[in-house]
């Protein structure tokens, strides 16, 4: 194993603020450059898929960012400052921005630091600790460039840094296979609940009250553990089915859900952004408790019940429900019951009954392939600290990668 050394990050990188593009230029442009925002990156570090904002103006030199780029947030909305700092790569297939709220990581000396191996060092519990505990504000939590080089960071040689670094990359790799199975499958049946017609504008002699489909906040009885399921907001994904994250804690207030459900996101920004999610990772019998921020959607008897999730993402129902938020700007919210006064067409019973069919199995396959990226995840995680301290020989981490993939 060869010496580690440790290095203060200013010694080795430099990182550098963005643009404040003018937000006049975002839209929904498919093809439009897309601006990273701290929405791009998961708790804990790792860049991942958000709503796109993409641009339409002008473009300014060196401010945009190319796939590989490494890149550590500069805010955080939210006070837990849970992504402050978080480092991400940028994936490849689209073009990028970088704004004032992402700062640009340069290698200085690349022949003293891989880039992929500090992408992951970034992710320590130490680094966190040193950034959240710096950071200055209240309602929006900001660190700085300067904050963040004082970081003190442990090296190896750069050969053993690029393997250990592979050896997480491995188990990323495989969550990132399990994700665009899980996307093929939401994008195929996305086009089956289109052929329903429930997309369509209602014509009258068929036009039903969505509510003879889905029922909006469904009573049920409170739960029975003494700290049952919950699920918060940041829990919620903007383009995935899957809810990955859950914790328990004592009843409180909230909507109360169980498995087949569908959680939707009631205010601003989150439902524009389409937090979404459908509960299916508890015991059939159990109850859940969400976000007072949530509307549960249920399929009713003899209906799929995976339809709910499709009718929340379905982009006519989610422009109803924009269009019925009220409240003070930066907090309006649609009440469950303005959701629901939404007209659909009575969708055929047998094309009902095959799309359920295709979409029952569907669902389980991603569930199970959720589970497995959680048990990936947290091997990652576990294996993370050894490597970067040097108590796992990266020969071992292998073995162990290699029997989990």
């Amino acid at each position: 194993m060869s010496e580690w050394t440790p290095r203060k990050l200013a010694d080795l990188i430099s990182i550098k603020h963005g643009f404040a593009f003018k937000g006049e230029y975002f839209g929904e442009d498919p093809d439009g450059p897309i601006l990273v925002t701290p929405g791009n990156f998961a708790i804990g570090g790792g860049f991942k898929k958000a709503k796109p904002k993409s641009y339409s103006g002008p473009i300014v030199d060196g401010f945009t960012l190319s796939e590989g780029d490494l890149v550590v947030t500069m805010t955080d909305l939210s006070k837990a400052a849970d992504t402050l700092g978080c480092a991400g790569l940028i994936p490849g297939g689209r073009k990028y921005l970088h704004n004032q709220r992402i700062g640009k990581v340069e290698i200085l000396k690349p022949q003293q630091l891989d880039k992929r191996f500090l992408h992951y060092a970034l992710r320590m519990d130490s680094y966190r600790h040193h950034v959240v505990g710096g950071a200055t504000g209240t309602t929006v939590k900001h660190t700085s460039p300067t904050r963040i080089v004082q970081y003190v960071i442990s090296l190896p040689s750069v050969p053993e840094q690029m393997a250990i670094a592979a050896v997480l990359e491995a188990l990323d790799g495989k969550i990132a296979v399990n994700e665009r199975i899980s996307a093929t499958y939401e994008q195929l049946l996305q086009c089956k609940y289109a052929e329903l017609g429930l997309s369509d504008e209602p014509d009258g002699p068929v036009a039903v009250p969505v509510t003879d489909l889905v029922s909006f906040n469904p009573k049920l009885a409170k739960p029975v553990a003494d700290e049952p399921v919950y699920v918060d907001m940041a829990a919620l994904q903007t383009d995935r089915a899957g809810i990955p994250t859950w914790t328990s804690r004592a009843p409180k207030s909230g909507p109360r859900f169980m498995n087949g459900d569908t959680l939707l996101a009631r205010i601003t920004p989150c439902l524009e952004n389409g937090k979404t999610g459908y509960v299916d990772f508890m015991q059939d019998s159990e109850i859940g408790l969400g976000s007072t921020e949530f509307i549960v959607m249920r399929s009713r008897s003899g209906i799929p019940a995976e339809l709910s999730y499709f009718l929340a993402r379905d982009g006519r129902f989610r422009e109803h429900a924009i269009r019925n938020m009220v409240g003070t700007s930066g907090r309006q919210r649609v009440s469950a019951a303005d959701a629901a006064n939404f007209l659909v067409n009575k969708p055929d019973a047998a094309a009902l009954a095959v799309f359920g069919q295709e979409a029952q199995p569907a669902f389980a396959h991603m569930k199970s392939l959720q589970s497995e990226s959680r048990t990936l995840a947290t091997l990652r995680d576990t294996l993370l600290p050894q490597l970067m301290s040097g108590r796992l020989r990266v020969k071992d981490a292998e073995k162990i990668v290699e029997d989990h993939t």
